[in-house]
């Protein structure tokens, strides 16, 4: 089956938006992960940073990332005609 311009356009979007996305995955988690060392010479309510980045701050971010995705997703579906919502 051949693609016609408009599915290379969507599915280029999509591979943007997602490696954008695990881009962002990567530096929150490990690229913070490298620099937890420095992270826990600072404390909040009497515990390490990096605990908080780690235990909260990584929690958080997965499911901003996780909304983004579905926002985004969701309107390219409407705008290329690949939605599964029925009208």
């Amino acid at each position: 089956m051949e693609l016609s311009e408009r599915h290379r356009t969507y599915w280029r979007r999509n591979l943007m938006l997602t490696s954008s996305l695990l881009i962002i995955w990567f530096v929150g988690t490990f690229a913070a992960g490298y620099y937890a060392v420095e992270l826990n010479t600072l404390s909040f309510m009497g515990f390490p940073l990096g605990f908080y980045v780690f235990a909260q701050g990584s929690l958080i971010t997965y499911l901003v990332i996780i909304g983004i995705y579905v926002k985004v997703m969701n309107r390219l579906d409407r705008r290329y005609g690949v939605s599964e919502r029925r009208a």
